[in-house]
């Protein structure tokens, strides 16, 4: 590690969004970020104290593989941080959502973390770091028509619960964190695999649908998404802290999410479904 580095860390997800925000910043504060991609590095090659590593989060041999570069590089100063930022959103009617859809949801959001989580954990262990797992506020309130990104969350939170407990030995935190709306390319990638879906689902199934798509569609297109950079904030704020919150929401929206979360199951489906023009 560089004399002057303040620790290294590895994060997936680094090409785009808020995973490439966050290798920027990162590397501004002094760290020498391992930028996880899965194909293209895009500008992350240009980016002092960068260094694009490439991964398929879905392909244990790929993360294996990816663990081993980065501990050669490492020298055995270990990872202040791992930061699990891959994600995907698979969206519409639970009815119409392939099942290929449903299992690329999971290996990606859920699987992934686990994988590289399983494969370099001992160099968080070896740098005295942390593990930081990116979710979403639907992980705690889901929405309709969301069910997929919905249950990838959640099962990614309740697995991050039990692993802190796990690593309490060896004093390794685990740190969730869940972004507001975000304006990244995500949301149109995720928009462009619903509507292949549809193409080829039953049309008389996709009929039945019809108004309430309209209606959600309607209600998305009010939403306010707040920027890459102010998540990507928090993160480093979560990897710098001498002792990291277990728990941090970021970005915009969140608010609302937070206080849905403590009111009644009956109020906070009645409220949803007035947000989503389904009342």
């Amino acid at each position: 590690m560089a004399p002057d580095a303040k620790g290294n860390v590895f994060i997936t997800g680094a090409a785009t969004g808020i995973g490439a925000a966050t290798t920027k910043r990162l590397a501004l504060a002094g760290y020498r970020v391992f930028a996880g991609v899965h194909r293209e590095a895009g500008s992350l090659a240009s980016i002092r104290g960068a260094r694009p590593v490439t991964i398929d989060v879905t392909d244990p041999p790929s993360v294996e593989n990816a663990a081993k570069v980065v501990a050669e590089a490492a020298g055995g100063d270990g990872l202040r941080a791992v930061i699990n930022c891959a994600g995907v959103i698979v969206q519409g009617p639970f009815e119409l959502v392939p099942p290929e859809e449903w299992r690329r949801q999971f290996e990606v959001n859920t699987l992934g973390p686990v994988h590289v989580i399983q494969a370099f954990l001992p160099l968080v262990r070896e740098g005295k770091g942390r593990i930081i797992n990116i979710s979403a506020p639907t992980a705690r309130v889901p929405v309709p028509f969301m069910a997929p990104i919905c249950a990838s969350k959640a099962a990614l939170e309740s697995f991050s619960g039990s692993l802190r407990v796990e690593l309490g030995s060896w004093q390794i935190p685990v740190v969730v964190i869940e972004p507001g709306g975000t304006d990244t390319a995500i949301f149109a990638k995720a928009d462009s695999a619903a509507q292949a879906a549809f193409s080829v689902a039953d049309p008389a199934k996709v009929a039945l649908y019809s108004k309430q798509l309209a209606a959600v569609g309607k209600a998305a297109a009010k939403q306010k998404l707040g920027p890459s950079d102010a998540v990507a904030k928090t993160i480093v704020d979560a990897v710098a802290a001498r002792k990291p919150k277990r728990f941090y929401t970021a970005g915009s929206g969140v608010a609302i999410f937070n206080v849905l979360a403590h009111v009644p199951a009956s109020l906070r489906e009645r409220l949803i479904k007035t947000a989503f023009g389904l009342g």
